[in-house]
């Protein structure tokens, strides 16, 4: 009587537990990087901000507060994704923790899924523990004009006072711009990872990263200046449509100004500007996928 042969164990094509775990040990090594130092320089940089605007009108100072703390934000969050994504596969390799991962039944598609994953929960832990840093300080601010307002304006036009300093405080704009914000940190994050998998240090990703990133802020005005000259040829146009179709926009992805003067932020616009980054995330993925399953490790 021969044994039982055994069972064989089916291998799945694609395991969320497995991108999952890939992603909550990415995270973990990220935060011992110490990378929240970024946050404590946010803070520092919004309370200064509070108090350089305590002898400006309410408006004046909820004004620039915002500016500041949104403006630190999107870099803040910007330099984070940046710097996290460009360490993550050169130190894999470096570690051969890549080789060991590999090893395993891990397809590639999952392993760099996870870490971008990893990543992206990285940038929402932060961008969540700034907005708190945020609102508690706007929050502050706003009590303090109250208080100023109910001792100072005349009892006839103390009602109409209140409502204007809440309404210049918090607004329905806030939420939306800062979700522009984590989208726009996640595109960055997306576009280093792409880089990551064909550049041969993490130095030389962040120096490209930073290019593009600058690229992407200025070719709205390049592209207008030069096709507004009467000696731009054919050649020059095709270049420029080229740039702008492998790098996006960057100020089409921003809502800060908006939110500063009190623009209303429209349900078309944010869907639009929303769209606009997650196409460009997948796409971005998508091609370091390709790029990093044909490569040899």
């Amino acid at each position: 009587m021969t044994a039982a042969a055994p069972i064989a164990t089916k291998h799945k094509i694609f395991s969320p537990a497995r991108v999952t775990a890939i992603a909550s040990n990415t995270l973990l090594e990220l935060v011992r990087l110490k990378v929240f130092y970024f946050l404590l320089l946010f803070a520092l940089l919004i309370i200064g901000s509070s108090f350089f605007t305590s002898k400006f009108t309410f408006q004046e100072q909820f004004q620039v507060l915002k500016d500041v703390s949104l403006g630190a934000m999107s870099i803040f969050t910007w330099l984070l994704g940046v710097l996290a994504t460009a360490m993550l596969l050169p130190k894999d390799i470096e570690d051969r923790t890549l080789y060991t991962i590999l090893a395993k039944p891990v397809p590639r598609f999952e392993y760099l899924l996870g870490k971008f994953l990893g990543v992206l929960l990285l940038l929402f832990v932060a961008i969540s523990l700034m907005t708190g840093v945020f609102l508690v300080i706007l929050y502050a601010r706003q009590q303090d004009a109250l208080a100023n307002a109910a001792r100072l304006v005349p009892a006839q036009a103390l009602q109409e006072q209140l409502a204007d300093i809440r309404a210049a405080t918090f607004n329905k704009n806030l939420l939306p711009g800062i979700v522009i914000i984590y989208l726009k940190s996640a595109l960055c994050a997306a576009l280093t990872l792409l880089l990551s998998t064909f550049a041969s240090s993490s130095i030389f990703t962040i120096i490209m990263s930073v290019i593009v990133y600058l690229i992407g802020h200025i070719q709205a005005i390049a592209r207008e200046a030069y096709l507004a000259s009467q000696t731009t040829t054919a050649l020059t146009k095709a270049f420029l449509a080229i740039v702008a179709l492998l790098i996006p926009d960057l100020n089409s992805l921003t809502l800060v100004d908006d939110i500063v003067v009190g623009n209303a932020i429209s349900t078309v616009l944010f869907v639009k500007t929303a769209s606009l980054g997650l196409t460009y995330i997948g796409i971005y993925f998508l091609v370091g996928y390709f790029v990093f399953s044909a490569k040899e490790l």
